[in-house]
């Protein structure tokens, strides 16, 4: 069979509930890749919250996080990596014109930096993979440089009313999308940036054309990616919206969708 790009979002898709690989869906990707299929992550976290999955899977290939904002290789330096930051002013008018608004915190992350505008144990403990560095106070004042990304934590009714706003007043220049459960965060990066660039960067690089991508997500940060790929697939618990423009839909993230669905497809 020819050579296939599979691509893995993680929350949601690849990873169970309990964010674990389960022993079925990690043995069947192993077979991908022994059968010459290439297997890479595609997610909206950073890298060091990507790494060890990375790792468990013995992955060789490279990697989109932030949702696009960094596209890069871990296993070779000399391959070019493309970090593409919002400016910090755009930033900073996002931040002053969302106060009018209720939400819990703002958080920006440059690369694996954190700042954190309020002080709060629950979301330090949801940014400490990894180690990063983070800093506490007002981003207006402790942000010196563009970020990767900015977050906003709101609950589910404040949610789509400052993901409106965002619409309304600041769409020319970024994009917003929602994080799945159980982060209720909105993520804003450059404008024009998704999941699928990286994915059209990279397997152009290696020579996969887009009939030959299967990829795999579950929320809307996915939706560009599933339409890119020549085979998207969602999981079934996955939101509507993404569901009706996907290719196929297979079984949930606890259900081994991954594997049922790439051992029906690849023979594997």
């Amino acid at each position: 069979m020819n050579e296939h790009l599979i691509v893995l979002d993680l929350d949601g898709t690849l990873l169970t509930d309990d964010k674990k690989i389960s022993s079925l869906t990690k043995e069947t990707l192993f077979k991908a890749k022994q059968a010459g299929h290439q297997v890479m992550i595609a997610t909206g976290r950073p890298f060091r919250a990507s790494l060890p999955y990375y790792k468990e899977l013995e992955l060789t290939t490279p990697i989109v996080n932030f949702n696009g904002a960094l596209i890069h290789h871990p296993k070779n330096p000399m391959w070019k990596t493309i970090h593409t930051p919002v400016d910090l002013s755009v930033v900073h008018d996002v931040v002053e014109s969302v106060h009018k608004y209720e939400y819990d915190n703002l958080i920006a992350e440059v690369m694996d930096d954190v700042y954190l505008h309020r002080e709060d144990e629950k979301v330090h403990e949801m940014f400490n993979m990894g180690s990063p560095n983070i800093l506490m106070g007002d981003l207006k004042r402790t942000l010196k440089e563009n970020p990767t990304s900015l977050l906003i934590q709101a609950d589910d009714v404040n949610t789509p009313i400052i993901r409106k706003h965002l619409h309304d007043v600041h769409a020319e220049l970024i994009e917003h999308r929602r994080w799945g459960a159980p982060f209720p965060i909105i993520e804003i990066v450059h404008k024009g940036l998704s999941k699928a660039i990286g994915i059209d960067f990279i397997s152009k690089e290696m020579g996969i054309p887009r009939e030959r991508i299967i990829a795999f997500g579950d929320e809307d940060n996915d939706f560009e990616m599933i339409d890119y790929a020549g085979i998207g697939v969602a999981m079934s618990n996955g939101i509507d919206d993404l569901k009706n423009i996907a290719n196929e839909i297979t079984l949930s993230n606890n259900e081994d969708g991954i594997a049922k669905f790439l051992h029906d497809r690849l023979k594997l």
